[in-house]
């Protein structure tokens, strides 16, 4: 008990310097960055190139079932990204987290345009669910396969583990890292905003670009760039 004490007192104090390094350009590029997202994702919604297909349901959609008590874990996904950029060491560190985050919505977006899909009628009367009634009503349950959301969400978790043990950061927070992306993951399913399929689909762009982002910066950082 006496060393952890430290232990955490160091950890926190690391965590502080991290976030104030380039506060207010990684605030206002991440505000900067979900706006600019927001409105792509819209306007592609509304000029799709084709016929919207609804997604099928699978065995882990009977699974999870709906639960809407799940809606802010969904909603903290915003928060959660923005974690990812607090932490940047520096403007590279930065500047490649946006370059990757950029690549990964080009592809959703591309896909969202040329195939677009929607989530079925899952019967729910959504009067009964304000907040997933008012989500509901913006964005129609389209784009829906890839989920952005579970690619953000498992990109995120694997940068943020990366930073996480480069403050040296206890087990359980790592932990905690990995709770919250794998919560973020089941409510993108569970508030019915997506099916299994896109979320499944969602993640494989999000490990993807999280391995040539990782990739990238080990080979930068071999070089001593």
């Amino acid at each position: 008990m006496d060393q952890a004490a430290p232990a955490g007192a160091a950890f926190v104090s690391r965590l502080g310097r991290r976030i104030a390094t380039l506060f207010l350009l990684k605030m206002f590029s991440t505000m900067g960055a979900i706006a600019l997202f927001f409105y792509l994702y819209f306007w592609v919604m509304r000029h799709p190139l084709s016929e919207m297909t609804v997604m099928p349901l699978i065995w882990i959609d009977a699974w999870i079932g709906f639960l809407p008590w799940t809606f802010p874990l969904y909603a903290s996904l915003w928060v959660y990204i923005g974690l990812g950029t607090a932490l940047a060491r520096d403007f590279r560190d930065l500047a490649a987290f946006g370059v990757a985050s950029l690549a990964m919505s080009a592809v959703g977006l591309a896909v969202f345009m040329l195939l677009p899909t929607k989530v079925p009628d899952f019967g729910i009367d959504w009067t009964l669910y304000p907040s997933l009634a008012f989500m509901k009503s913006v964005d129609v349950s389209g784009n829906a396969c890839p989920s952005l959301h579970a690619a953000f969400c498992v990109f995120t978790a694997a940068v943020l583990h990366v930073q996480l043990r480069s403050l040296a950061a206890a087990r359980w927070v790592l932990a905690g890292n990995l709770l919250w992306g794998l919560g973020i993951l089941l409510a993108t399913v569970a508030t019915r905003q997506h099916v299994a399929l896109d979320a499944v689909a969602g993640a494989a762009l999000g490990g993807a670009t999280a391995a040539a982002y990782l990739r990238g910066m080990h080979r930068l950082a071999c070089r001593g760039g």
